[in-house]
């Protein structure tokens, strides 16, 4: 297992940033590798960010020293989704089979998790985001299917997609942790514009579903201060609080977002008008 720790950062810090130091501060590569685990410590809302890649034996997931705790879900929720083939989360005493772009959320003291591919020759890629938690809840599996799903956009604007609330309050019940998953049509660029803030919550987005050529430029900053990331396909990106968060691809691609925060009102946004950005 690997771990890196990223300090939350000032937007007026930001606004200094070189390339170089925008893609240390907010971008997380390498989540993906077989037979590995890859965390990230975040000090925006104590996120846990990382993915799993079970090539042979199950991977299990510690309680990095971070934490500060004895075992990973002792004050914390997870959400988990799987972005490549079928799999087995293991959760205290039970197995949950989660099949891609299925879902899984498991609540405060549910006990020791692993994953596990069910094929490694088509092996799963299990990606986590964490926060701290107050309360215990059910642990439950979510599949796409069961999501609730919103219809966006238009082709004339190149931002068809449909936005999947998988955990989120309509769906299942949490602390403070909402994730769902984007898909935007074929022949679509565009998610998040016209674009907004959120002062009470910072998200993670990952971004997957692209082609090794094809990338997209995530736009990020204060509205008036924007600056972009390019990512590539299984890359996530931490936007702070006070960050924009919208992009464009090369192609159509397919992204998760992940919040913690203040509160779990999705609807909860700061809207920027067109003529603000700069």
């Amino acid at each position: 297992m690997t771990i890196d720790i990223r300090h939350a950062s000032h937007p007026e810090a930001a606004r200094a940033y070189d390339t170089e130091a925008l893609r240390r501060h907010y971008l997380v590569q390498d989540l993906f590798r077989p037979g590995a685990l890859s965390l990230t410590y975040s000090h925006h809302e104590r996120f846990v960010i990382g993915g799993a890649m079970p090539a042979g034996e199950p991977i299990a997931l510690p309680a990095p020293k971070p934490l500060g705790t004895a075992s990973f879900l002792e004050r914390r929720e997870l959400g988990i989704f799987n972005v490549g083939g079928p799999g087995r989360v293991s959760v205290g005493s039970r197995t949950y089979d989660l099949a891609r772009r299925d879902a899984l959320y498991a609540g405060l003291g549910a006990g020791d998790v692993s994953f596990a591919s069910a094929d490694p020759a088509d092996p799963a890629k299990f990606y986590l985001l964490s926060t701290p938690a107050h309360a215990a809840h059910e642990t439950v599996v979510v599949p796409l299917s069961k999501a609730k799903t919103m219809a966006l956009g238009e082709q004339t604007t190149g931002n068809r997609r449909t936005i999947h609330q998988m955990i989120h309050p309509a769906v299942c019940q949490t602390c403070q942790l909402v994730m769902g998953m984007t898909m935007l049509e074929e022949g679509n660029l565009w998610n998040t514009m016209p674009t907004h803030v959120h002062d009470r919550r910072s998200e993670v987005y990952l971004y997957f579903d692209l082609a090794e050529d094809a990338r997209v430029v995530h736009l990020m900053g204060e509205p008036t201060q924007t600056r972009h990331l390019v990512v590539a396909d299984g890359e996530a990106v931490i936007s702070p609080n006070w960050s924009i968060h919208s992009g464009v691809g090369t192609r159509a691609y397919s992204f998760i977002w992940g919040m913690g925060g203040d509160n779990i009102d999705y609807t909860d946004m700061d809207m920027v008008a067109m003529e603000e950005l700069r």
